[in-house]
């Protein structure tokens, strides 16, 4: 039973399983982006409902160019006929996309920025899309910002601190994930928030994307709300704390 006090603030996804999916259904790979593109829009919903703040899902790595070009021609066409507006109005969810967007076609750049614009007045739930995003590019391309800075002298060396690092990231207006979910049965985390997921709960499970549903979103909330989060102090310290 979840815990309607402790919902985790910020959740991140690895929405993984598409392709397998699909080749398990004797399906191009292509149908296994479209169905995951409803899972996304069931899970959007449920986590808004539930009380979760920001939702942030791995969309299209850095990786993923190499894909085949039939593939990633497909994936940027759902993007365009996909991305409904009225899901993110009707639960009052505001809708960011985060990651080298202007490696995107124009349309596909254009389609996003239209969407950002319409929903930058929602508050009830923020949902970050990561397109043509990793961490190690993420975090590569911070440090030569604050290298740039620190050659113009609008920085000193002794500046460069944590704080200021996640200030510099794409992610500086949200706290770091609370929960990180990845499906598809694999156990890693792809180069994905590497820095923000340094205190991270994670959990993984069997189930492809395209199957994942609100009853898993449940399950994955209720599994973190019986870890005990220590950020390095002992279970006795944060019991008597809390």
């Amino acid at each position: 039973m979840i815990d309607n006090s402790r919902i985790p603030e910020h959740v991140a996804i690895i929405m993984d399983g598409n392709g397998r999916w699909a080749q398990k259904k004797g399906l191009p790979r292509t149908a296994g982006h479209s169905q995951g593109v409803e899972t996304v829009k069931k899970i959007t919903t449920e986590a808004t409902r539930l009380g979760v703040k920001y939702l942030t899902l791995y969309t299209f790595s850095t990786e993923n160019w190499n894909r085949p070009a039939a593939e990633i021609e497909a994936l940027m066409g759902l993007i365009l006929d996909h991305l409904e507006e009225e899901i993110f109005m009707k639960n009052d969810v505001r809708f960011r996309a985060l990651g080298g967007l202007e490696l995107l076609p124009p349309k596909v750049q254009q389609r996003l920025a239209e969407c950002m614009e319409r929903t930058a007045g929602n508050k009830r739930m923020t949902l970050n899309i990561m397109l043509s995003y990793s961490s190690r590019w993420e975090l590569t391309e911070t440090m030569r910002h604050i290298a740039e800075d620190v050659k113009q002298g609008v920085l000193q060396p002794k500046d460069i601190t944590e704080d200021l690092i996640s200030s510099r990231l794409l992610t500086n207006f949200m706290p770091d994930p609370d929960l990180l979910i990845r499906t598809g049965g694999e156990l890693r985390i792809s180069n994905y928030l590497l820095w923000q997921s340094a205190y991270t709960e994670f959990y993984f499970c069997d189930t492809f994307w395209p199957d994942f549903n609100e009853e898993d979103l449940r399950s994955a909330i209720e599994d973190f709300q019986q870890r005990q989060r220590r950020f390095g102090k002992t279970g006795e310290q944060v019991e008597q704390e809390g």
